[in-house]
């Protein structure tokens, strides 16, 4: 059995090097977390009428793809982990979808 060398890892990704990342890096994070969390208390008192739930929504979505990312690790992962989190968010919108279609489709004859 000849044994061969793997350098992109493909054959067992699970036993990749792992990525060290840096408190700096973690800081970072946790400082534009901060200012998320301050740009979200002030779109709140902000009555941008039928946008609040857009931009809470823009702003919450933002800062979980930051968590994602870098707490999570997804950013230094393989490529199969970054689908995997891909497909994840695009079931997620279909969902979504589905569920406000069949909402706003109640409402139909009523306009």
């Amino acid at each position: 059995m000849s044994e061969f060398h793997d350098p992109a890892n493909v054959v067992n990704p699970e036993h990749a090097d792992h990525h060290i990342v840096t408190p700096k890096v973690y800081g970072i994070v946790f400082v534009t977390l901060l200012i998320g969390t301050v740009i979200t208390v002030l779109a709140a008192k902000k009555d941008l009428g039928i946008f609040n739930p857009v931009v809470a929504l823009a702003i919450a979505c933002t800062k979980a793809v930051i968590v994602i990312l870098f707490f999570m690790h997804v950013k230094y992962q393989s490529k199969l982990v970054k689908l995997t989190v891909i497909s994840g968010f695009f079931t997620f919108i279909v969902l979504i979808t589905m569920t406000l279609t069949d909402y706003i489709s109640r409402a139909w004859g009523l306009w």
